[in-house]
């Protein structure tokens, strides 16, 4: 028996499934899983391409977040920047390089896997790796991304981690990449970073 205290893939049987929903950005599938002993169950779930997220930080320890109004609970988040992995076959670095670039007119030198955490493991297959990025420059002006629909006007803020892990904390931040991401970042940059993974590291998927 493996002595390693870890979750583990160890996908079950499906032996039926349909579509339910085709949507804009996921699917709804209907499967009926062969739980063994268990029986077979039916399930819904929604298929989900994955996302990257980013927490940039510059030399003075600020993180960078955007404002951004999210419809299905009416309420305006700050949160790091993030985004889906909507372009075909897209390597998740790069898919990280160009949501920070979109979303906060910013390019890094280095990058390191901060987390990989899936959402809602009840209901969707949405995984999603963090990166830390440092090294932080601008996007010339000339060059930058224009914005559009919840993204158009949106504000950037520099807050101190330590800022931001006080908010999370009170209950003031409640995008869930945020939380997580400062939480972590917080807790690593206590033990100097130690604990960052390298870009090859395996993913959720």
């Amino acid at each position: 028996m493996d002595d390693l205290f870890a979750d583990r893939p160890d996908p079950q049987p499906v032996v039926a499934t349909r579509t339910t929903y085709a949507g804009l950005v996921w699917d709804v599938h209907r499967d009926r899983v062969d739980l063994g002993a268990a029986g077979i169950v039916e399930r819904d779930l929604i298929a989900h391409p994955g996302a990257v997220a980013v927490l940039a930080i510059d030399d003075d320890d600020r993180i960078a977040l955007v404002q951004q109004y999210r419809h299905p609970i009416g309420w305006r988040s700050w949160e790091i920047p993030a985004g889906l992995r909507d372009v075909a076959d897209e390597p998740l670095l790069d898919c990280a390089r160009r949501e920070l670039a979109e979303e906060a007119d910013l390019i890094a030198a280095d990058f390191s896997v901060l987390i990989d955490y899936f959402t809602t493991p009840g209901f969707t297959s949405e995984a999603i790796r963090i990166f830390l990025a440092r090294g932080l420059t601008q996007v010339p002006q000339e060059e930058r991304h224009t914005r559009t629909a919840e993204e158009a006007g949106m504000p950037l803020r520099w807050v101190a981690l330590d800022e931001a892990h006080a908010a999370v904390l009170a209950g003031r931040l409640h995008n869930p990449h945020t939380v997580i991401a400062v939480l972590s970042a917080h807790a690593l940059r206590a033990d100097g970073w130690r604990g960052l993974r390298p870009l090859d590291t395996p993913w959720l998927r």
